[in-house]
């Protein structure tokens, strides 16, 4: 039975990939930031002993050898999957709030890795399309965006809004993960996940709606009636399902010809106003809710719309994608023990 160090394990993505590794047999330490979280963890797997399923906690990922403790274990850690790294915009400083924890972080749990864990061969760590696409260029129809391609954002624009931090935050940490590789050359292959905006149900305990994951706050404020005279504009229009991006990280550990790899990772393209068509069409209770039928907004580019290349990880990591109308159902069904 492999042993998996799993950071950030109350985040949308990583209960996911947690759900993943315990189904297919892993022993999964994973760290929190509170011993509250570790709780509301545990209490979702009441069958699995600590054997199977044990935590650390890491308060603050930006601290210098934040990690160190955590990577120790017995018995000792085959592979680590770094999923911990912040997504939101409830940002007053963009240095403090998305550069440090999401540079340092990723940085950090590598040093730790090398420092204190020799017997771990692999290391997948969950980037992000923001490190992909070229905001600058708008929607772009005429390009076909691959693992070759990097997002040119530089430092000084990271002030310039609150988006531009956040992308640049991703592209930052994984720039520096291969860095880390190219220049150490440590005791383990690296494989990162660049997903775009990740859709799905939501298995953790949220508390309340407010606390939802920025991707599917979308989904929420429409189920919640905020969008009944227009459907917002879109963000992105690339998607994957949580759990499909979840399986990708698992297979990155398990696929020997994943090492050493970049992986672009989405399930095709969307729209807003298809969310609502799905919603209205399997939901009827919220139709009241919803954007009446030909409201404005919501659709896709009129200019036309950047392509994506999914071969690579569809090829390597041998993997299927789920339909947009099966994750928008169940990400509102997930939603219904809050307020809807």
């Amino acid at each position: 039975m492999k042993r998996v160090l799993l950071t950030g394990g109350s985040g949308f993505i990583a209960t996911h990939v947690l759900d993943q590794l315990i189904q297919r047999g892993y022993s999964v330490v994973t760290t929190v930031r509170s011993a509250a979280k570790a709780n509301k963890i545990r209490a979702a797997y009441p069958t699995i002993g600590t054997d199977r399923l044990d935590f650390a906690i890491v308060e603050d990922i930006a601290l210098e050898d934040a990690f160190d403790d955590a990577v120790t274990s017995s018995p000792p850690f085959d592979a680590v999957i770094h999923t911990a790294s912040p997504f939101h915009f409830n940002v007053t400083n963009v240095q403090r709030d998305l550069l440090d924890p999401a540079i340092k972080g990723t940085t950090g749990v590598l040093q730790s890795i090398v420092k204190n864990a020799p017997t771990v061969k692999r290391v997948v760590i969950t980037s992000s399309f923001a490190s992909i696409v070229n905001p600058f260029k708008g929607s772009w129809p005429e390009h076909t965006y691959t693992e070759e391609d990097w997002n040119p954002v530089t430092l000084q624009q990271t002030s310039e809004n609150i988006a531009n931090g956040y992308r640049a935050s991703k592209t930052f940490a994984e720039r520096a993960a291969w860095e880390f590789m190219q220049q150490e050359s440590p005791h383990f292959s690296l494989t990162t996940l660049c997903p775009p905006l990740v859709l799905g149900p939501v298995i953790s305990h949220l508390g309340s709606l407010d606390n939802l994951n920025t991707s599917n706050q979308v989904i929420r404020d429409l189920v919640q009636g905020k969008h009944k005279d227009k459907v917002p504009d879109n963000a992105t229009f690339t998607w994957v399902d949580v759990r499909d991006l979840a399986l990708c990280h698992v297979l990155a550990l398990e696929k020997p010809e994943a090492a050493n790899q970049r992986f672009l990772v989405s399930a095709g393209f969307f729209c807003n106003g298809e969310l609502v068509d799905i919603m209205r069409k399997e939901h009827d209770r919220l139709r009241d809710l919803l954007p009446a039928e030909g409201s404005p907004g919501g659709g896709y580019p009129e200019d036309g719309l950047y392509k994506v290349d999914n071969s690579k990880v569809v090829k390597i990591l041998d993997v299927s994608w789920r339909k947009l109308p099966d994750t928008v159902t169940d990400t509102v069904n997930s939603l219904q023990q809050f307020v809807l």
